[in-house]
């Protein structure tokens, strides 16, 4: 059962990369950039998501040798997409980084064993999850934030 929900979760995450390159690819610029008071814009989402991506990566390889419960480390979102200057970047290299970074994320989510789904993380109010739980929120965040792109109420 546990293998047959990450081959959902696996499947939902393929369906989210591929069915939205070309959105990312076909959006207009000025649509990807403009930039909500208080708010970050499409561009910037998309940035959110490669650190999200950035530091996932590193909790999805970390926890197969770091001792256990894996420790878990959060990051500040708003400073990462201030400092990584993503409203500037170029649309394509974003677009590139953000597929490279999700696909290496993919093969590790596929290469992972029944054990492995229940390797614990403590977070930092010392709750427990399991890397299945990572997994499933992995992929929920990344089609919240996709939502949040598509909205045409958050254009120009």
């Amino acid at each position: 059962k546990q293998l047959l929900m990450l081959q959902e979760v696996i499947l939902k995450f393929e369906e989210l990369l591929v069915g939205n390159l070309d959105y990312f690819k076909n959006t207009d610029k000025d649509v990807l950039e403009f930039k909500p008071e208080s708010k970050w814009s499409k561009k910037e989402i998309l940035g959110h998501l490669i650190d999200s991506a950035v530091h996932n990566l590193v909790r999805f390889t970390e926890i197969h040798y770091a001792p256990k419960p894996y420790q878990y480390r959060t990051y500040n979102q708003e400073d990462l997409v201030s400092i990584c200057q993503y409203q500037s970047a170029d649309s394509n290299e974003l677009i590139l980084l953000w597929l490279s970074l999700n696909k290496q994320i993919l093969r590790i989510f596929k290469s992972v064993d029944s054990e492995a789904l229940h390797y614990e993380i403590e977070l930092n109010d010392k709750s427990i999850i399991n890397l299945r739980f990572l997994m499933s929120d992995y992929v929920a965040h990344l089609e919240h934030h996709i939502k949040q792109i598509q909205n045409n109420r958050y254009s120009t």
